[in-house]
């Protein structure tokens, strides 16, 4: 089954997908950039509320491929109690040189998303691969550039499926995201990734810095049928 993971940059917010069905809140703040990470006060702040009620994750920020800065904010953002790190990989560097030490978060039982760019080229059966001999527990593709269009636009639909049938033959938890609309979610659905992300299309006037709408979340959630269980996340 297919979860719907929402993002979001503020308590309120978080409160609200929460209510409407969102199983993951995803925390970031999209004025930071594609994967902008906010403070950890903030994240804490979410994470104390939300604790008992949902899945959440966070990303560590668009950093680069400094090995020890990404290290500290990964320990920093789990440290939050969040259930799932998120971190950007952004360059080959970041993936040659960064995703293999993440290990040694892994080892300790942080669970981490590594996040791979449709708009970014990268070899899919090498950075699986690197994912997870890292033990990592997932990966997801995304989009850079929020102003270059959808996931779609970058991707043909039998690159993702592939994408993620090569993530869940590797033990890995899966998810797609990137400007994604409503009209996308049937096409996704199609290919079984673990989770669909969403922002733009939660939000007032449908722009990525703006508040979230009760009214979208709750189309969105209505398009994904509601039958993830959290075991199913790992």
């Amino acid at each position: 089954m297919t979860g719907f993971l929402a993002s979001v940059d503020n308590l309120e917010d978080a409160i609200t997908v929460s209510k409407h069905g969102a199983d993951i809140i995803d925390l970031k703040d999209p004025s930071q950039g594609a994967l902008g990470g906010l403070t950890i006060n903030a994240i804490h702040n979410i994470v104390d509320h939300l604790w008992e009620k949902s899945i959440v994750s966070a990303t560590v920020g668009d950093l680069e491929a400094d090995v020890s800065l990404i290290l500290e904010q990964i320990g920093k953002v789990a440290d939050t109690g969040v259930d799932y790190v998120k971190v950007g990989m952004f360059t080959q560097e970041h993936t040659d040189k960064c995703l293999p030490t993440f290990e040694y978060h892994a080892r300790r039982g942080v669970k981490i998303i590594a996040v791979l760019f449709a708009d970014i080229d990268f070899d899919i059966q090498e950075t699986v691969k690197i994912c997870k001999k890292a033990r990592l527990t997932g990966v997801m593709m995304d989009t850079a550039g929020k102003n270059s269009g959808s996931l779609l636009l970058h991707r043909e639909l039998n690159e993702l499926s592939n994408f993620i049938q090569t993530a869940k033959n590797n033990s890995l938890v899966t998810g797609l995201a990137g400007s994604l609309r409503e009209k996308d979610i049937e096409t996704l659905l199609s290919i079984n990734p673990d989770y669909i992300g969403f922002r733009t299309a939660l939000c007032k006037d449908l722009k990525r810095t703006e508040r979230i709408s009760t009214k979208f979340v709750s189309r969105i959630r209505d398009l994904i049928p509601n039958t993830l269980k959290a075991s199913h996340l790992g």
